[in-house]
C-alpha cells in the first residue's frame, strides 16, 4: 500500500475458557514486551504444530470469540478518528486499525487510542505505512526519514538501524503496533515511480541488508514489520493504485525480485501480498493477493527455493486500488483474499465491515471458508500480536 509482528502491549491477561495445563494451573494468554512478532512463542505457534496441551490452549483461546468475531479478527480497516475506531472496534471487535493520511492524529495522544484499545477484547493491532521518504505519516510528528533508497546510498547498517531504532521506538510511544514496512521490492525504477525510492536497490543482496537491518530495529522497538509487497512490485508494468500489474514471468523473478522475501522470511516479520498478476504463478485476471497459488509459493517455499513460511499474510488495500476494484467489490475481495489463504485483509475505511462480515459468515456456512482455516489464520494473528498462551 503506497501512502502504506507487531507487539501489542497488553496490560492484563486475557483469561482463557477451557484452556488446561496440566497440575491443575489456570491459564491465561498474555501479551509479552519482549517477544518479537512473529518469533516462536511458549506454545510453539498454530493448532497445526502444537502440542497436546497446547492445542488445547489455543481452543480455549479460541473458544472466547464467535464466529462472526474470529473472521472479525482477520481484518484491519482504515479509522478517521478515535471515535470511528472505538465504534468499529467496539462493535465488531476487528483485529487491526490503519492510521493513514486522512486520520486525525490527534488520536495518537491523550486518551484517544487508550479509548480504542479499551474497546478491544483481545490486543489490538494499531497498523501504519512509515516507509520514510514520500511513504511517511508521521513525519509531523517524530521527524522525517530518508527514502529507503537514500538510506542504503549515504548509510551505513550501523548508521541505519540506529535511526530506525529511534523511529520505531517514537512509533511505539504513539501507540503503534505494526508498520507496514519495509519495501522489499527490488528495482531501479526512477525516485518518482510507483516503487521508485521505496526500494533500496536495484541489487536484491542490498535490499536484503538494509531491509533485514529494519525488521531488526522495528523489533527491538518492540514495532512488529511487514514485509511487500509479494512476490515482487519492483519490475511490475504500472502502478497497482491506477490499474492491473503485470510481473515479469515467475522463473525470472526468481532470481532477482523474490530472493529478499527468499532471505528474510524467518526474519520474524510478516508479509503483505501485492495485486500482481504473474505469469506463471497466478490464474488470468486473479491478482496474487487473492490467489491461491501465491498463497501456497510464499507458504510452502519450496517453488522459490525459500523455507516455509507460517507467519500472518496481509493484503495489499482491497479498496482503494484499481488493481483490485476495477474487478470486485470490497465483500467479494475480502472474501476472496482469505479463501486462498491470507491471513489478514487490509482496506482503508470502516464503511464496508459489517456487510464484509455478513459475506464471510456466509462463505462459512457454504463451506467456501472453513472453520479450521478461520482458526488458523486468527492463531498467527495472536502470535504475531505476542499473544502467548500459557499452559
Amino acid at each position: 500500500m503506497r501512502n502504506v509482528a507487531g507487539i501489542v502491549l497488553a496490560v492484563a491477561a486475557v483469561a482463557l475458557a477451557g484452556c488446561s495445563g496440566g497440575g491443575g494451573s489456570s491459564s491465561t494468554t498474555t501479551t509479552s514486551p519482549s517477544a518479537a512478532p512473529g518469533t516462536t512463542s511458549a506454545t510453539g505457534g498454530t493448532a497445526a504444530t502444537t502440542t497436546g496441551n497446547q492445542q488445547d490452549c489455543a481452543a480455549g483461546f479460541l473458544a472466547q470469540f464467535t464466529t462472526r468475531q474470529k473472521l472479525a479478527q482477520l481484518l484491519t480497516v482504515g479509522v478517521k478518528n478515535a471515535a470511528d475506531a472505538e465504534q468499529v472496534v467496539r462493535g465488531e471487535q476487528v483485529g487491526g486499525i490503519f492510521v493513514g493520511s486522512w486520520t486525525d492524529q490527534s488520536m495518537l495522544s491523550g486518551q484517544g487510542l487508550d479509548q480504542v484499545k479499551a474497546a478491544a477484547r483481545t490486543p489490538l493491532m494499531v497498523t501504519i505505512d512509515e516507509e520514510g521518504g514520500r511513504v511517511s505519516r508521521l513525519q509531523n510528528l517524530i521527524g522525517q526519514a530518508p527514502s529507503a533508497r537514500v538510506a542504503a546510498q549515504t548509510m551505513s547498517t550501523d548508521e541505519y538501524y540506529q535511526q530506525s531504532l529511534a523511529r520505531g521506538q517514537a512509533m511505539k510511544k504513539l501507540g503503534i503496533t505494526v508498520d507496514f514496512a519495509p519495501d522489499v521490492d527490488v528495482s531501479d525504477e526512477p525516485d518518482d515511480a510507483v516503487i521508485g525510492d521505496r526500494s533500496y536497490s536495484q541489487d536484491p543482496q542490498v535490499v536484503t541488508e538494509y531491509a533485514g537491518t529494519y525488521i531488526r530495529a522495528m523489533h527491538d522497538a518492540g514495532v512488529g514489520a511487514v514485509m511487500k509487497h509479494f512476490p515482487g512490485h519492483g519490475h511490475g508494468s504500472g502502478d497497482s493504485h491506477t490499474g492491473a500489474v503485470r510481473t515479469p514471468p515467475l522463473d525470472q523473478m526468481q532470481q532477482v525480485d523474490l530472493v529478499p522475501f527468499r532471505n528474510l522470511i524467518d526474519s520474524g516479520a510478516a508479509v503483505m501480498v501485492g495485486h500482481l498478476d504473474v505469469p506463471g504463478l497466478t490464474s488470468p485476471n486473479v491478482p496474487a493477493s487473492i490467489s491461491p497459488e501465491a498463497m501456497a509459493l510464499l507458504r510452502q517455499g519450496t517453488g522459490y527455493n525459500a523455507k516455509p513460511y507460517d507467519g500472518p499474510i496481509f493484503t495489499d488495500d482491497l479498496s482503494g486500488m484499481a488493481a483490485i476494484t476495477a474487478r470486485m467489490g470490497i465483500e467479494d475481495a475480502v472474501a476472496a483474499a482469505l479463501e486462498a489463504g491470507a491471513d489478514d485483509a487490509l482496506w482503508i475505511s470502516t464503511n464496508a465491515v459489517s456487510s464484509v462480515l455478513d459475506r464471510l459468515e456466509q462463505e462459512v456456512r457454504d463451506g467456501k471458508l472453513t472453520m479450521k482455516q478461520v482458526d488458523d489464520s486468527v492463531l498467527r494473528v495472536a502470535k504475531y500480536k505476542g499473544i502467548q498462551l500459557l499452559c
